[in-house]
Parts: structure tokens; sequence; C-alpha cells
């Protein structure tokens, strides 16, 4: 339970304020390379730096898509694990309450 709320609570609402906050850099990243781009002299060179940017964000875009998803199916397995846990308590209150009129039909029925 604890894991479940700590998934909830944090871990999730973390890799979900990295993704704004990423968003939030690659637009300024963007706008820099732009006009790094537009003022540079050298087109080359500001192109290889804009190339190594987008390598280096795409890959922390990724990585934190990654955490994210490994959270959430994390916490989806909890939740499953949670579910068959109830059914099965379900089931057994199911059995015991139907039990005693199932004893009683039979004696019924053979009457």
């Amino acid at each position: 339970m604890a894991e479940l709320q700590m998934l909830l609570e944090e871990e999730i609402p973390a890799g979900k304020r990295a993704l704004v906050e990423s968003y939030q850099n690659l637009t300024r990243v963007a706008d820099y390379c732009e006009n790094n781009y537009v003022q540079a002299q050298d087109k080359r060179k500001a192109l290889e730096e804009t190339k190594a940017y987008t390598t280096q964000s795409l890959a922390s875009v990724a990585y934190q898509i990654n955490a994210l998803a490994n959270n959430v199916l994390q916490l989806l397995d909890i939740q499953a694990s949670q579910l068959r846990r109830m059914e099965s308590s379900i089931n057994h209150i199911s059995q015991d309450f139907n039990q005693p009129y199932i004893g009683l039909f039979l004696t019924f029925s053979s009457l």
C-alpha cells in the first residue's frame, strides 16, 4: 500500500513535472539554437551545436518518458494485484454466504 501511495503522490507527479519542465527547456533551447544559427558567422558550427543539443534533449526526454511509463506500469500491476485479492475475497464471502442455502435446497429437493 505504501508503494502505491508513493507512486500516486510522489513518483508519477514528479515524472509529469519533469516532462513539463523539459518542454519549457526545449522551447528555450530551440529559441537559442534558432537565434544562434541566424546570427552565426559559421553556420556549419551552429548547425553542429544544434544537432548536439537536439540529440541530448531527445535522449533526456526519452529517459523521462521511460521512467514515467515504468512507474505507471508498476502502478497498474499493483492495482491489478489488489483487484485479484478483492475478487478472491468476494468469491470466498459468496461461497460462505451461499453454503447454508445450498444445503437447505438439497434437503427440500430430496423430500
